[in-house]
């Protein structure tokens, strides 16, 4: 058996729910890491780089529904989607048979150079999909900052304004302009700079944290903070995340992000929704942003986009789309006819196989039993999120402060343990749920038990 092969029965029938025909079960049959995922960690550490970290020590060689399964025949339940990515489940059959029959066709002509039709199919279904009932344009790129960082570039060129605003614990990308705009110094910026100029923050609404601030005065806040200190007349763009992603699944109150999307309209100011970890049915919603109606002037997208395949797109309106020339926008590998192909099937499943309703169910789910805990554990400070994009926050039960310590531990309980979950928050304080849509109600509940178990388990050693 080669390193590559799993330990695993014989696959059956590809089920409903996508992936290649995987018992959907949590199964450990070694320790986790195994000694086949060891190994393959002893190559990572002598041929990575150090900084290319991983949250798993596995050797993942197949995965699908809800499930992960590494070398050593572990089989993991999956509450991370690769970060929100694959959302339609692993190897989802409508992806899979649209990327091999494109494969088939061919990989690669570069649309700048010679356009393809995957590429206009996309841009249209974005334009149909994204809110709001105006003309609308779309360009597509290879991942979130990049995408981001061409949203920012077409803002600048529409209003011929420099300056842009995030927001505190935001989270737009890696590259360096979008390192600039992501809060998180540790590990994303640390040692980094100098970051793009022209780059500023304004404060969030964040309920936990800001005594319930209601949507309309965490908006006044921000909006004089933006004011007297950059003025709307300098102003290019107002960037923010509907739910805030590697931030800590911050849902700002009621009424915040209309607040914000209503100045920038009256100010020739481009509001930006980077949708790239809410986008594509996550919340319950196609974009999170309908959520409280809002219609951005740019819409940024990525992650589940195309099941999987690297793809990310800006779409808004046509009158900001067009300012730039022709030129100025694309990339050798934007809109790859695979990943053109991966998105159109996607959208597919999102719509036809009931995924943007499945999410909501998720959430429900999600809610219930976490709020269950809550009320029975006060280090859990928050419950938040919406859909299938929920989270809670650790804190010391007695002063309110994050707990780092607390959600390192639970977090590597749920791996140790086959359940796959992320952390997240500006203070490493946040366990963030993003399961496949696809996962079942079973797999889920079950994975929340294993979490719960790790909750308890801290609790003793305290004790």
């Amino acid at each position: 058996m080669t390193l590559t092969e799993p330990r695993t029965p014989e696959a059956s029938a590809t089920p409903a729910t996508g992936g290649p025909g995987l018992p959907q079960e949590r199964r450990l049959v070694t320790p986790i890491p195994g000694p086949r995922s060891a190994e393959l960690l002893a190559r990572k550490a002598e041929a990575v780089a150090r900084g290319v970290g991983h949250a798993a020590p596995v050797h993942v060689v197949a995965a699908g529904g809800g499930v992960i399964v590494d070398a050593d025949g572990n089989s993991l339940i999956d509450l991370g989607s690769g970060i929100a990515v694959t959302s339609v489940g692993n190897s989802n059959p409508r992806v899979v048979d649209a990327v091999s029959r494109q494969l088939d066709a061919f990989t690669h002509t570069c649309f700048t150079i010679a356009p393809y039709d995957g590429y206009v199919s996309v841009a249209e279904a974005l334009n149909r999909l994204t809110p709001g009932g105006h003309a609308k344009r779309s360009a597509l790129f290879n991942s979130g900052a990049e995408a981001v960082e061409n949203a920012v570039k077409i803002a600048r060129r529409a209003t011929r304004k420099q300056a842009v605003v995030a927001f505190d614990h935001a989270y737009h990308g890696r590259t360096n302009l979008t390192m600039g705009l992501t809060a998180k110094n540790i590990p994303y910026k640390h040692g980094f700079g100098p970051f793009a100029p022209e780059v500023y923050r304004a404060p969030l609404s964040y309920p936990f944290r800001d005594g319930r601030l209601s949507g309309a005065d965490a908006a006044a806040r921000a909006i004089l903070q933006i004011e007297k200190q950059i003025g709307a007349e300098n102003l290019a763009a107002l960037i923010i995340e509907p739910i805030q992603g590697e931030g800590g699944f911050i849902v700002p109150a009621e009424g915040f992000l209309p607040a914000l999307a209503e100045w920038a309209r009256a100010n020739d100011v481009v509001f930006i929704a980077d949708e790239v970890q809410t986008g594509f049915g996550r919340t319950g919603a196609m974009f999170a942003m309908e959520h409280e109606g809002v219609v951005p002037d740019l819409v940024v997208t990525a992650k589940g986009i195309a099941g999987g395949l690297p793809l990310a797109a800006v779409t808004g309106r046509v009158e900001i789309m067009d300012a730039s020339d022709p030129g100025g926008l694309g990339g050798t590998y934007g809109g790859n006819p695979l990943a053109c192909a991966a998105a159109l099937a996607a959208i597919d499943a999102y719509e036809q196989d009931g995924l943007v309703e499945r999410a909501a169910s998720i959430g429900e789910l999600l809610l219930g039993r976490l709020r269950e805990l809550q009320a029975a554990d006060p280090r859990i400070g928050d419950v938040r999120g919406r859909g299938a994009m929920v989270a809670i926050e650790l804190v010391d039960p007695q002063t309110g402060a994050p707990d780092a310590t607390l959600t390192a531990a639970v977090a590597g309980h749920a791996i140790a343990h086959g359940v796959v979950v992320l952390t997240c928050g500006t203070y490493g304080n946040v366990i963030r749920f993003l399961p496949p849509l696809t996962i079942s109600d079973e797999l889920l509940l079950e994975g929340l038990g294993v979490v719960a178990e790790g909750l308890a388990a801290s609790m003793e050693v305290s004790a």
